[in-house]
């Protein structure tokens, strides 16, 4: 099952997930020798970027030091919201019905990833919005189907965490914080073509939400999740991805019933 885990990324190298006769059977740490591993995952903090209505990340100490016994030994108990941070959308976050967080399958959580860089744009439009013609031309460029990829788009924003007003408009909290959001994300029209044009695994991008900050109807995640496509929010270092060729892993926590998850995320690179 290891080998298989790998298989895929070692076709973008070898073209086939059987290795040629003339390299010989590779072991797993080879396989891995052929690429590097790229951390897409922010840290959680108290500095960690959450939902305006959302209570932020808190470590509380049980205990660190020395014990009475005489051995060093340290403690915390960990707070946070669902969706903060890096994470997992689970389907069900706003498509009744649909998975949680512990029914996301595996194979909706790592494969090929399409990187759609629209850094440019986003640059000088904080609520820019992902269009259909931003991935066909991905698609044009790389010759490639984004289908049965992780579709992960690069807005340019990991730059700016963690700093709350840079990163997403404002720190303000509550209402008032929601109605000052600026950042950007996926067009609608952009995510129902993709739920029922496009086989996608899931989509991620370096954002707070898949939707743009002024959104009052949140129709991109509706669409995605309505396909049981899962996101992923807050992605991190997606400017370090190459266009094709990486291979995409996440493995958020399985909480039951969730609307979402705390997650590490990683892509493996190619040499």
């Amino acid at each position: 099952m290891k080998i298989l885990l790998f298989c895929i990324p070692l076709t973008m190298v070898v073209a086939s997930c059987n290795v040629a006769p003339e390299r010989g059977n590779l072991s797993l740490s080879e396989m891995i020798d052929q690429g590097s591993w790229l951390d897409l995952t922010h840290s959680f903090s108290s500095n960690t970027i959450y939902w305006p209505t959302a209570d932020n990340f808190r470590k509380d100490t049980v205990f660190v030091g020395m014990t009475e016994n005489g051995f060093y030994y340290q403690a915390f108990n960990l707070f946070g919201a669902e969706h903060g941070g890096t994470h997992l959308d689970a389907p069900i976050h706003f498509s009744e019905g649909k998975q949680t967080a512990h029914e996301v399958p595996l194979s909706s959580m790592m494969g090929p990833v399409a990187l759609v860089d629209v850094s440019d744009s986003a640059s000088t439009n904080r609520n820019y919005q992902i269009s259909i013609d931003d991935i066909l031309r991905w698609e044009s460029e790389n010759q490639l189907s984004v289908s049965h990829h992780v579709v992960l788009v690069n807005t340019g924003s990991s730059k700016f965490w963690p700093d709350p007003v840079a990163y997403m408009g404002t720190d303000k909290k509550g209402l008032v914080g929601v109605l000052s959001l600026s950042f950007p994300g996926l067009h609608p029209d952009a995510a129902k073509w993709l739920a029922e044009e496009r086989e996608i695994i899931a989509f991620g991008l370096d954002t707070p939400s898949i939707d743009y900050g002024q959104s009052k109807l949140y129709e991109s995640h509706r669409h995605l999740f309505a396909a049981n496509i899962p996101g992923f929010e807050n992605v991190a270092n997606l400017d370090q991805l190459p266009p094709t060729g990486a291979f995409f892993i996440a493995l958020p926590m399985k909480i039951e019933r969730g609307s979402g998850a705390p997650a590490r995320i990683v892509a493996w690179i190619p040499n």
